[in-house]
């Protein structure tokens, strides 16, 4: 008898104590979930050039031959000119080819390539680069890729802008039905760097007829692709 009253009593007691915290899940219950958003373009400052050289003979008879070392020189020279740092002129592959791949019976000697990956913060520098080097000996070049210098400060910035944003419309949302925002529970970020998609050449095509053709040292006052950042953070806020 005494046992069914101990378990009547504890029985009671959770009724009474799952009474009491029911109001405070149900305030707990009231929330508003928003999303703030942040996005900005820059244009990019820090450029990654893919640079191909190849030996190639000057004569016909294929006995006088510019090296590879003569064309890397030049190249380097100029990047070195350009205000490029020693570290970011980096060799990116080795290989070699036939030069005349149709009598390779005949002509069976192969010829050296070189590609490297020279990082540039001044696209004027690009200029000097073909200029420098032999146009017979540039394989090929494209831009490789792209980065921003300051994209860390700029990802701090925008997110805290997304924040703002977030608790902006929670707050025009909740007085719309009379309640007030009160302090964030949950905080939740997303976002993306959409840089410019790099066009590469097809088949290693040659960039001599245009290094030939061009005046490579006009260059005009044009702006870059632009980078685009966009961010997102998720707010969970209490309504009062």
């Amino acid at each position: 008898m005494n046992m069914k009253v101990t378990m009547m009593a504890v029985i009671c007691s959770m009724l009474t104590v799952s009474a009491l915290a029911q109001p405070s899940t149900m305030e707990q219950q009231r929330t508003i979930h928003v999303t703030g958003e942040a996005e900005r373009e820059v244009t990019p400052d820090i450029i990654y050039l893919s640079f191909s050289l190849k030996e190639f003979y000057r004569d016909t008879l294929n006995q006088e031959k510019v090296p590879l070392d003569v064309l890397e020189k030049q190249l380097y020279d100029a990047a070195m000119e350009a205000g490029v740092a020693h570290e970011d002129f980096m060799i990116n592959n080795i290989s070699s080819y036939n030069y005349e791949w149709n009598r390779k019976k005949d002509d069976p000697g192969f010829l050296a390539a070189k590609q490297y990956r020279i990082r540039v913060t001044d696209l004027n520098a690009v200029n000097n680069l073909f200029k420098a080097v032999e146009p017979r000996g540039i394989q090929h070049s494209y831009v490789d890729s792209y980065d921003y210098s300051g994209k860390k400060a700029l990802e701090k910035e925008l997110k805290i802008q997304a924040i703002k944003d977030a608790k902006e419309r929670a707050e025009y949302l909740a007085e719309a039905v009379g309640d007030q925002v009160g302090k964030a529970l949950t905080i939740n970020e997303s976002g993306r760097i959409n840089y410019p998609q790099p066009v590469y050449p097809q088949a290693y095509r040659s960039v001599v007829a245009m290094a030939e053709s061009a005046d490579m040292g006009a260059s005009l006052d044009l702006d870059f692709k632009k980078v685009k950042f966009s961010f997102q953070v998720g707010v969970v806020f209490e309504l009062l």
